[in-house]
């Protein structure tokens, strides 16, 4: 595996950010689809979908630390066991990490939940958001812990809604507000099930930008096939003219086109705009696989 990490692609600034190293997860590299390594400075974390080996992971762990001068620990996460747990295969055990994505510090956590609080996939999401957020009313669904939130208010947002089923996490994207010294004012958190309370998001709209990011499946609470829609026939409610949406799709059983599908039938005043891909580490070996985010834009007739 590690022969595949090329960091002298990188320049010394980039690996003072969170990124990932290696994707195996897109099949592009044989024998090894069931292996992640993220860096997530000064901690390197390897996630493993199968089983390996002890010294397997021994001579990984050995290698990272080579290779990253500034790692300070190597940690495993087993996503292939009950509860994803995580074990210290070398270094110091680090469990909480503050990290930079594009200047902003997100709050990391190893080892309390399945999922650390950012996910990687979606860097260059969050650049365009940063990008594109310049004076306008934000709509973030299914926030999880406000990841695009924050770099929407960095991107002189005037206001953004947060909402997500879960308390938990919003309580984790005020903190990393908090953390990036942003005027809170500015910034709301509804945790609501999206699906029941289209009357609370009404009510703090209209807005100029809406970015839906839902999971695939969450059992008694989302089906993307059957709740996606919904969601897109109640752009004419929520959106100003030539507000921009941006939807993200990850399930690996759906390709774009479903998209493109779901709008056209929901909303077909939407016009798409542009598509944005995942860092190039996120190679797959079948396109249409990985994760999906396009653009639109809302015309009202």
């Amino acid at each position: 595996m590690i022969e595949h990490i090329n960091i002298e692609q990188y320049q010394p600034n980039d690996l003072i950010q969170a990124r990932r190293l290696f994707h195996g997860r897109g099949h592009a590299y044989p024998g090894l689809e069931h292996v992640c390594v993220d860096w997530l400075p000064p901690v390197a974390l390897i996630t493993l979908y199968k089983e390996e080996s002890s010294e397997w992971l021994e001579h990984q762990a050995s290698q990272l630390l080579t290779i990253l001068p500034e790692c300070k620990s190597v940690k495993v996460q087993f996503r292939c066991r009950e509860k994803a747990p995580y074990q210290l295969l070398a270094g110091a055990d680090i469990c909480d990490i503050i990290a930079d994505e594009h200047g902003l510090k997100y709050q990391i956590q190893l080892g309390q939940a399945q999922n650390n609080g950012i996910f990687l996939d979606m860097r260059n999401g969050r650049q365009w958001v940063l990008e594109n957020s310049d004076n306008k009313s934000v709509l973030n669904l299914f926030a999880y812990t406000c990841a695009f939130s924050v770099a929407a208010i960095a991107g002189n947002a005037n206001k953004v809604v947060n909402v997500d089923i879960s308390k938990s996490p919003l309580a984790k994207g005020r903190d990393n507000h908090r953390l990036n010294k942003h005027d809170l004012s500015r910034v709301k958190f509804e945790g609501v099930d999206i699906f029941k309370s289209y009357s609370r998001l009404k009510k703090h709209g209209p807005y100029d930008l809406l970015i839906a990011d839902p999971p695939s499946f969450q059992k008694g609470s989302v089906d993307i096939k059957r709740d996606y829609p919904k969601i897109i026939r109640r752009l004419p409610q929520l959106m100003n003219n030539n507000g921009l949406v941006m939807l993200c799709l990850n399930s690996p059983d759906l390709n774009e086109q479903f998209i493109f599908d779901m709008v056209d039938t929901e909303c077909p005043s939407c016009e798409f705009i542009e598509r944005i891909t995942p860092p190039k580490v996120y190679q797959e070996a079948m396109p249409g696989k990985g994760l999906k985010v396009l653009v639109f834009k809302f015309q009202s007739q």
